[in-house]
This record gives C-alpha cells, sequence and structure tokens, in this order.
C-alpha cells in the first residue's frame, strides 16, 4: 500500500507556519496532521476550529483532523472538512462511535477510527464497512515526544494481517506517536501506510525540513 506522510502541525513553528506549508507543497506531503484537544478525553488542549478553517484556505494540502475530544459526533459540524481529508475518532471518546463514522463519510471524508495502545484491535470488528483507515496510537494521547510504546509495533503487525485476513485489504493503517526515523521502519515493515512525523522525525532539529522529508521517504520507500 501506497505510504503518506502527513506532517503533526502541531509541532510547527508557528511564527514560521506559512513557510513550513510550502515546504510541505514543495515536497509532495500528502497529508497535513491537525491534532485536535478538548482538556477532557485527553489532558491537553491544542489546535482549534478557526485554526482547521484559516488552514483549509491556506493549502490544497488535506487534513488529517485528530479528534482527541469527547463526544465527537455532537461536534463534527464545529469543523471545516470533506472530500479528499481524513478525520479520526477515538473508539473509546463515545458510546455512539458509527454516528461519528457515519456522518463524517457523509461529508465525503475519509474516515478513521484512533485507537489507544491498551484498546484491543478486535473493538473495530462492527466497524470495518464504516472506516477506510484506522489511526493506531503509538504512545498515550496528549502530548508529543513521548516513548514509543513498544507492544503496538506487534498491534499493526495483527492489525494489517487481521483486515487483509477479512477481506478489507484497502483500510489503511495510520501510525501517530514516536514515529523517528528508526521506529518509521519498524511501522513500515508492521503494515503501517500512514506516518504521523513530529519532532522525532521532520521536524527533528537536526536537519532542515527539507532533509528531513527527503530522509524519511527513502526510509519508507
Amino acid at each position: 500500500m501506497k505510504k503518506k506522510i502527513s506532517p503533526s502541525v502541531m509541532c510547527a513553528d508557528f511564527f514560521e507556519f506559512e513557510k513550513s506549508i510550502r515546504t510541505f507543497e514543495a515536497n509532495n506531503i500528502d497529508l497535513l496532521h491537525i491534532d485536535i484537544m478538548d482538556g477532557g478525553f485527553v489532558p491537553n488542549y491544542t489546535l482549534g476550529t478557526d485554526f482547521v478553517k484559516a488552514l483549509k484556505r491556506k493549502t490544497n494540502i488535506p487534513l488529517d483532523i485528530h479528534l482527541m475530544i469527547e463526544r465527537p459526533e455532537n461536534k463534527l459540524d464545529w469543523f471545516e472538512f470533506g472530500e479528499n481529508d481524513y478525520v479520526s475518532v477515538h473508539y473509546e471518546s463515545t458510546p455512539h462511535i458509527h454516528k461519528a463514522l457515519t456522518a463524517i463519510k457523509g461529508r465525503g471524508a475519509k474516515s478513521m477510527v484512533a485507537l489507544n495502545p491498551g484498546t484491543p484491535i478486535n473493538v473495530i470488528e462492527n466497524l470495518l464497512d464504516d472506516i477506510d483507515a484506522v489511526l493506531v496510537m503509538t504512545v498515550n494521547p496528549g502530548f508529543a515526544g513521548q516513548r514509543l510504546v513498544g507492544s503496538t509495533l506487534k498491534k499493526i503487525k495483527r492489525l494489517r494481517e487481521y483486515l487483509d485476513k477479512e477481506g478489507y485489504e484497502n483500510i489503511e493503517i495510520e501510525v501517530d506517536g514516536n514515529v523517528s526515523f528508526e521506529n518509521a521502519k519498524l511501522m513500515r515493515e508492521a503494515g503501517a501506510s500512514i506516518f504521523v512525523a513530529g519532532t522525532s522525525s521532520v521536524f527533528s532539529k537536526e536537519a532542515t525540513i527539507d532533509e528531513n522529508i527527503d530522509k524519511l521517504n527513502k526510509i519508507l520507500e
């Protein structure tokens, strides 16, 4: 399955943000990952509705909106997204997961269910017809810069095998959390195809964004 890089925009320098967006465009970046945190589902606040609207106006790169919020089905109308965008809602965030996923697909976007490290993959059994991708959290959500939860590499592999066995080869697997250059290679080998790139890869201070993207592309190929 074709790999896609999705830089985590909350890791960008906001004083140089437009420059970063133009760099992503020049490097044919596939998606822009936007973390939305409400201080309830996760103990942190991040980007909001106005930011998503502004970003939609500034670039044609599809958005990858990660809703780490309680009861997302009641709040989807707050966000601007549509065709070619990806939107993920956490399985753990609502008892009405189908309602949320159906609403996302109804607006033409790709629907994703996100799973925390401790959530087993079998919870998606009755969601397979409603999703385009599964977002596997490889750290506990809420903060950047965390260490990889080692067991999630096996989880990615088991998930890919399960999806293929059930006839859902087209469902993509996204990984989010400590997607370093080293870990990205292991995640790719395990079956991931969308990579949320943050401070340990695309935004690493050891090189420029251009150089980091080139390095990550070569690793993932």
